[in-house]
């Protein structure tokens, strides 16, 4: 059940006008008031052809004005309403049920409390079978206003309670980080134009998709702009940027003036505070383009940066800047990754926003390394090869599974939930980023005394999932993976225990795919040769260096020409 509290109106005629009206789309049947305030003696204007709104609205308005003749400061914002809307596949509820629905929501309001007999005036309309709009005027009759202040949360806690003592499908405690929800008239209005999102949602996904881009606010503001926002922002006397607001392009009121909506009220963590925080926090030392000759690319970087996900959530601090991060590299790689897993990471990267944010207060500088993934993957100019890209979106999942974790330990339940929804998305992707490399393992397979072996290594390395990994149908993949590394200069045993310690294999549905993944991205390089790499440190330290190792028995005595030339003349 859930119940919205609306900004405060001034009219009450006119809301009452739309709730005894037809709807928008003649969606209202039978409307007629099914609960009220203990001194209600007006009638129905649903039920008596009599009685008029007007009425209605000047009797629910009284306390309104005898206040307003009283005191030279009038009171405007009187006009309290909140639509009340059981779930879809709740049961019907009769008009004496949603009667005391309506009586427990304005209690715990603070409209009308229990025994208050000079409480606020309101009502309670049904127009339809699933739902009631209670209408209050929040001036009492002895002529003080009441206390509301944290309404939302007292009214939430309420309905958490009917539902349990009405059997109603029980939902989840907010904690107030959660995103607005689109009004009714917003959703109305993107249906009217063809839009797919209401304005707010629209908002969200491009302001979520600047960030991994921007360095700074200036620098925010301007990819808004470029990517079709309309911006309006607020600055200080200095010129120092000190709020946003965006809009939609051709989002307009009835007077042809461009709609804005505070970066805020979009949602909690995208007011321009917030954002200048998780900017300065991850602010890069060169530019992202200038590390071309960095050994890795940027997805094996990210992947080693999720690699140490797991062990950076033992503060809470930090493990709210990592998972907030997390979704900024979600947001970057949906952008990059190719266009046949582009829909499953950007539904995965949008069910992680709620995953985002909670109460914790995070210490962003925590998660450089996520966000600086995140900046370099966005700013790459080539696409990740089959398994640079399978092995990230593998870590993804189980970085998403790791976040998910500490949600539930801490009782996030929307957050929890929202971490679900993206791991079932990236678990999508991880198959498909995965079947081509599958494929082409598969169609060499080592030979089978070769894997017999192997199989032996990996009852050796992780006996208690190791009849599962046989068991997968991707074992003779995993098999020539072995194989592959074996050839490079590693230990299989070694790699096949290195793979499982840095993920637990009780999880995953399928233990052969998280190994090739692992396994493939730590095993990429030939394993280094011990002495051709003491030959190499040899030979690159200087001959008075060496000579003053050699005398303090770190190195053997000096074989080259020129040492022993520099020995004679010592």
């Amino acid at each position: 059940m859930i119940a919205a509290i609306k900004p405060a109106g001034s009219n009450t005629r006119g809301l009452l006008a739309y709730l005894y009206g037809p709807g928008d789309h003649d969606e209202h049947l039978d409307p007629h008031i099914v609960a009220g305030f203990t001194m209600l003696g007006m009638p129905d204007p649903g039920r008596d052809e009599n009685a008029t709104l007007s009425e209605l609205a000047r009797y629910l308005d009284e306390p309104v004005r005898l206040r307003n003749s009283e005191f030279g400061r009038k009171v405007t914002d009187h006009v309290w309403h909140c639509p009340v809307r059981a779930a879809p596949e709740d049961r019907y509820l009769s008009d004496t049920e949603w009667g005391e629905i309506a009586q427990r929501i304005v209690q715990a309001a603070g409209i009308a409390p229990a025994g208050d007999d000079l409480a606020c005036r309101w009502i309670a309309v049904r127009h339809a079978d699933d739902h009631i709009h209670i209408l209050a005027t929040t001036v009492r009759e002895d002529g003080r206003r009441p206390k509301l202040h944290d309404s939302g949360l007292r009214v939430g806690d309420a309905c958490r309670e009917i539902e349990k003592d009405y059997g109603l499908r029980q939902l989840k405690k907010g904690d107030r980080t959660g995103a607005r929800r689109p009004t009714q008239a917003e959703m109305h209005k993107a249906e009217r134009l063809g839009w797919e999102q209401p304005s707010p949602e629209w908002l969200q996904d491009r302001i979520r998709a600047a960030i991994p881009h921007v360095t700074n606010a200036e620098e925010f503001i301007a990819y808004l702009e470029a990517s079709g926002v309309e911006v309006q922002v607020r600055r200080g006397p200095s010129g120092g940027l000190l709020g946003y607001a965006a809009g939609r392009p051709g989002d307009v009121n009835e007077a042809g003036e461009q709609i804005y909506h505070p970066g805020s009220k979009i949602s909690p963590d995208l007011s321009l505070p917030k954002i200048m925080t998780r900017l300065e926090s991850s602010r890069p030392e060169e530019h992202p383009t200038a590390r071309r000759n960095h050994p890795s690319t940027p997805w094996h970087q990210a992947t080693d940066a999720l690699d140490t996900l797991h062990s950076d959530l033992a503060d809470d601090t930090h493990a709210q800047a990592h998972i907030t991060a997390l979704g900024e590299l979600l947001e970057a790689t949906a952008q990059k990754a190719p266009a046949n897993l582009r829909t499953e990471l950007q539904d995965a990267a949008k069910a992680f926003a709620r995953a985002q944010r909670s109460q914790i207060r995070a210490e962003d500088r925590a998660a450089h390394a996520l966000r600086s993934a995140a900046r370099d993957i966005v700013h790459t100019a080539t696409g990740p090869d089959g398994s640079a890209l399978a092995a990230m979106v593998a870590a993804l999942v189980w970085a998403a599974i790791v976040a998910r974790r500490w949600h539930e330990a801490k009782n996030h339940a929307h957050q929890a939930d929202a971490a679900r929804q993206a791991v079932q998305h990236l678990r999508m992707a991880a198959d498909r980023a995965l079947a081509p490399t599958l494929a082409e393992l598969t169609a060499r397979p080592p030979r089978e005394q070769t894997r017999r072996v192997l199989a032996n290594d990996v009852r050796a390395a992780v006996p208690d999932h190791a009849e599962r990994i046989l068991a997968d149908p991707a074992w003779p993949a995993l098999a020539t993976v072995l194989a592959d590394a074996e050839a490079l200069g590693h230990q299989p045993h070694q790699l096949l225990k290195e793979a499982a310690a840095q993920r637990e294999l009780t999880s995953a549905r399928q233990p052969a795919r998280v190994l090739i993944t692992r396994i493939q991205h730590t095993g990429r390089n030939p394993a280094p040769n011990r002495r051709a790499e003491a030959a190499r440190r040899r030979s690159t330290i200087t001959p008075s260096v060496r000579v003053q190792q050699i005398h303090n028995g770190q190195l053997p005595s000096a074989t080259t020409p020129a040492e022993q030339q520099h020995r004679r003349r010592r």
